[in-house]
């Protein structure tokens, strides 16, 4: 008798490539609920982190009553964190558990460098063709795609997702030199960094699993919609106008990152070498780490510390 297994208590699904290998045979429905229960671990213990549900910077900005200078210290921090994580993910790449894991990190670093997707079949250089306004909100589409794969992509200097930052730094009177060093980052930006290296670059593919798990998990669940909402309201006031496309290009692709993850996750979980515990401790370390970023830039909103 074939069953179906939807979503799980916590409100993570259990896939439909799951419902099909349990149909053909590859798993037993005591393996599937098993992961079900599982999933709803996750839920409670990584998805319910509260920087996930209650970041009180991000909630902050969504308003939109941010200064210029307040504006610039999160720019610069933001450029910090997201430069200095092509280390962390270039060595979640070099200790993958496997290859297909490899090939899976190997999509979002190239993607950061600046590879565009490009959806299968799609033939090469074939972009839609937006007006200058929706170029504005989402980004060239010769240098940006929320779709496909970097396999077969284009890469492009202008498509590096660090340079969509300075480009928006241009216009807060910032450059290269002001952007995207590790001297320029606060305490918590830095230990951010670092625990990114550590534990997201863990050569301990059941850490590495975990915390990746949760990084694309908690950037899917809601708050690059916080800064997009806050940046466009701060346009909106503006003489120049910043451009965006760095942050509403993420708000909009993070979803795909977060299915990449989860393919991983199903891959990991039923193999014989899988371990609960050292998945729970990727997440949960990085998770903290990330919630030090945000409240490192609450704290510095509240005492007026900009870098």
């Amino acid at each position: 008798m074939t069953q179906t297994l939807t979503a799980t208590p916590g409100g993570l699904t259990v896939s439909s490539r799951i419902d099909e290998r349990l149909r053909k045979g590859d798993l037993t429905a005591e393996q599937v609920e098993d992961f079900r229960d599982f999933l709803a671990q996750v839920d409670r213990d990584l998805m319910r982190h509260r920087i996930i549900s209650t970041n009180e910077y991000t909630h902050w900005f969504q308003k939109g009553d941010v200064n210029e200078q307040e504006l610039k210290h999160f720019v610069k921090q933001f450029s910090v964190f997201s430069n200095q994580f092509l280390v962390a993910a270039l060595l979640r790449v070099l200790n993958a558990g496997s290859l297909h894991q490899a090939r899976a990190s190997k999509e979002i670093l190239l993607n950061e460098l600046g590879v565009i997707y490009r959806k299968p079949g799609q033939a090469i250089g074939a972009r839609a063709e937006l007006n200058d306004g929706d170029k504005d909100r989402e980004g060239d589409p010769d240098l940006v795609s929320t779709e496909g794969t970097v396999d077969g992509g284009i890469f492009r200097f202008r498509a590096a997702h660090f340079e969509w930052l300075l480009a928006i730094g241009e216009g807060l009177g910032m450059g290269f030199h002001d952007m995207g060093k590790r001297k320029q980052g606060t305490p918590s930006t830095l230990h951010f960094c670092d625990e990114l290296q550590r534990v997201y670059g863990s050569d301990d593919s059941q850490v590495a699993e975990g915390a990746s798990f949760a990084v694309e998990n908690w950037a899917a669940a809601g708050f690059w919609q916080e800064l997009e909402d806050g940046l466009m309201k701060i346009n909106q006031r503006r003489a120049k106008k910043l451009k965006l496309a760095f942050f509403t290009w993420h708000n909009r692709v993070e979803a795909q990152h977060a299915a990449h993850t989860m393919e991983e996750l199903e891959e990991i979980y039923f193999d014989p070498d899988f371990d609960r515990d050292r998945f729970f401790k990727g997440g949960k370390e990085i998770l903290d780490a990330v919630a030090v970023f945000w409240d490192g830039l609450n704290d510095d909103r509240l005492n007026k510390v900009y870098m």
